[in-house]
């Protein structure tokens, strides 16, 4: 899969927070989703100074896995809330240059526009790979909401300053609910939508699932 990086990593923080408030602005959020036959799954785990990518890629509606990849980088960023795709985003790019496939969508464990300036994690790839990506966080970043109804399917808005960014998503009955949130090239329906059809027994959306068990043993092998 090709990547495109049109921007440095070694920013200030106070670069690297002008550059998110200009590249907000080519965030698309209408329906470019198109057919979706494949959905790729992308989780991102640091320890020390390193950090752990792994993407999952699974035929859609069915949810079967067909490739996987991997990546293990030294971290060149600092911690800092609200910048964390500048310190978690290269490691997944490089996962995403091994797929030979090209996956229709892209499903983020991690924000789309619930950021405070509207652009986390899935929305800064999205804007790399030119791709649909959806942010399938498991706990609110920012953001309001009230409790949805306790049945899978139901949902509740994430506003924040009066503005909708994002959906509190039930994906199991009476089980705690995840945060899903555009992050490039489809709408918030679309998101939820999506979400719940990739989305089995288990509270997490099957291709952020299986991608955090495949970080998870990448994590404990290094």
């Amino acid at each position: 899969m090709q990547v495109r990086v049109p921007h440095r990593w070694d920013l200030s923080p106070k670069e690297a927070i002008a550059l998110q408030q200009e590249l907000r602005q080519r965030v698309v959020t209408e329906n470019q989703l198109g057919t979706v036959r494949t959905v790729a799954g992308v989780d991102i785990s640091t320890a020390g100074e390193r950090a752990h990518a792994a993407v999952v890629v699974l035929r859609f509606p069915e949810l079967k896995p067909l490739q996987a990849a991997q990546s293990d980088l030294p971290l060149a960023y600092p911690y800092i809330p609200g910048l964390l795709s500048f310190r978690e985003a290269p490691v997944c790019l490089e996962a995403l240059t091994m797929l030979d496939r090209e996956p229709d969508l892209l499903m983020i464990d991690g924000q789309g526009i619930a950021h405070p300036r509207r652009l986390g994690l899935a929305s800064h790839l999205g804007l790399f790979l030119d791709k649909p990506t959806i942010g399938c966080a498991k706990s609110r970043l920012i953001g309001r909401f009230e409790e949805p109804g306790g049945e899978k399917g139901d949902w509740s808005p994430l506003t924040d300053k009066n503005e909708l960014i994002g959906a509190v998503v039930r994906t199991r009955s009476r089980v705690k609910p995840i945060f899903v949130s555009v992050g490039h090239k489809c709408r918030l329906e679309d998101a939820i939508r999506m979400a719940l059809a990739c989305t089995t027994r288990y509270r997490i959306p099957e291709p952020t699932r299986l991608a955090h068990q495949a970080v998870s043993r990448l994590k404990q092998a290094t």
